[in-house]
């Protein structure tokens, strides 16, 4: 088969598998009550952002790429762009530094964004630079502004960006300290994982801002009041993303288990309990509130930022269960 033939064939069937995709994030109900984003999946070519990836074998990765000689390795690496699964698309010393989220998480963030025509959105954690494109794709280039700390990462995701077609502003500098040159937002979205709220993104948000980030192994909505008060509460799904590089933050560290039944060790939602009050409480203590307020799901627990206290909370920021961030 000659190139040309081969290159027809993997844009038609490109365009096959992106329209799968749309059709399996539609039936997750990620984008229901602001469908416009369904026009942004369909619209953004999401292999043209992970030119290779790295997909996880025995003893280690491998790599697939859309340069290979091999037609079938290339329609393999095609089919995967387009899988409603994350990419991990940067490894350092065998670490993940950098992947392109599972779209249906994604599309499922967007939504939660509550982004309005007009707004100003600013993104931290530029990673493939899939994310901002979706982001430009529904408000224009001059809208949306993405930040990351690692220039090799800015300049490949401004390079993918420019090849489908977007160019908003990309920032190479530390997600912690957001972009001030280019404030004020009215959203901020992460998609890194944060240890706490950065005070400076709320000098940086209009009255009314809403700033959505992942946080513990959940992701919190907050509405920023004004330059130093902001508070919301966490949304109900999972999620697990790479930290944020560039701002202190907590490592993991040996869990000692005593006296914590297995049941509880194997439930994501304790899980969440242990990292949200890792600074705060033993696991044993965790448990005995967990098991005292009904084991609480994800939408029970929220976060207050006033001034130079930030803390979490279960129900109420002035009940009885509170507990410091920073």
């Amino acid at each position: 088969m000659g190139t040309h033939a081969l290159d027809r064939d993997l844009t038609e069937l490109a365009a096959s598998a992106r329209a799968a995709l749309v059709r399996e994030i539609d039936a997750s109900g990620a984008w229901v009550g602001d469908p416009v984003w369904r026009e942004a999946f369909e619209a953004v070519p999401r292999h043209l952002f992970v030119p290779y990836y790295y997909v996880g074998v025995v003893g280690g990765y491998e790599r697939r790429w859309g340069e290979s000689p091999d037609p079938r390795t290339r329609e393999k690496w095609l089919r995967g762009a387009y899988a409603d699964a994350p990419l991990a698309t940067r490894l350092r010393d065998g670490e993940l530094v950098s992947s392109s989220s599972q779209p249906s998480l994604m599309a499922m963030m967007l939504t939660a964004l509550r982004v309005r025509d007009g707004d100003r959105i600013l993104e931290i954690g530029a990673g493939t630079g899939y994310n901002a494109a979706l982001l430009a794709h529904r408000l224009g280039d001059d809208r949306v502004t993405t930040v990351d700390l690692e220039p090799e990462i800015t300049e490949s995701a401004r390079r993918h960006l420019a090849a489908a077609g977007y160019h908003p502003a990309v920032v190479t500098g530390d997600g912690a300290r957001g972009a001030p040159e280019r404030a004020p937002f009215d959203r901020i979205i992460a998609t890194c994982t944060l240890s706490s709220v950065p005070v400076a993104w709320l000098a940086q948000c209009r009255p009314g801002a809403r700033i959505l980030s992942p946080l513990a192994t959940g992701l919190i909505a907050l509405t920023v009041r004004d330059a130093g008060h902001a508070e919301g509460r966490f949304l109900h799904t999972p999620a697990y993303f790479v930290p944020l590089r560039g701002a202190s933050r907590h490592e993991e560290g040996f869990v000692e288990w005593d006296g914590v039944p297995r049941r509880a060790r194997e439930s994501e939602l304790f899980r969440f309990l242990l990292t949200l009050t890792r600074d705060t409480l033993e696991p044993r203590e965790a448990y005995a509130l967990w098991e005292r307020e009904g084991q609480p799901r994800r939408e029970r627990y929220g976060i207050t930022v006033s001034g130079e206290r930030e803390w979490a909370w279960l129900d109420d920021p002035e009940g009885p269960y509170t507990w410091p961030l920073r």
